[in-house]
């Protein structure tokens, strides 16, 4: 059985309900017989998973992997039946639902911030036209009232 010792992608790309987990040198690598080979970007670099139905859609691609002068060459399909990858890509798509929580969380509190910086002004141009009637400034209240 082969162990997956590393497998970061490089950079991931969503396309619509597609992911892309592209790999480049030294970020993918196994471990055969203790001995570990490295990924080398020669025929498939990536990894395309439909979001729906979480299912890997290039099972036909070949990676290749070395060690010195020696190569492994392995289709998806049999990289997923004979190694451990299917935890690693399991964590990697848990991350990114991570960061797209964190995003809409974000997004969330961006606009609770706006909200209150829109109700502060209006209570302080409220003030500002208190102020101009108090101290009869009648240019000021004119330009604070005309919006």
């Amino acid at each position: 059985m082969l162990k997956i010792r590393r497998i970061e992608p490089f950079y991931t790309k969503r396309d619509g309900d597609r992911l892309k987990l592209v790999f480049a040198y030294q970020y993918f690598s196994i471990l055969k017989d203790d001995e570990l080979f490295h990924f080398i970007p020669v025929e498939g670099k990536e990894i395309i998973i439909n979001l729906k139905t979480l299912q890997i859609e290039n099972l036909s691609d070949v990676f290749v992997f070395q060690k010195s002068s020696r190569f492994i060459r392995l289709p998806l399909y049999q990289l997923l039946l004979v190694s451990n990858i299917h935890d690693h890509l399991q964590i990697i798509l848990s991350d990114l639902e991570l960061e797209k929580e964190t995003e809409s969380a974000y997004s969330a509190v961006n606009e609770e911030v706006n909200q209150l910086f829109a109700e502060l002004e209006l209570e302080n141009r409220e003030r500002m036209i208190d102020y101009a009637l108090e101290h009869r400034d009648k240019k000021m209240f004119e330009l604070l009232t005309q919006t």
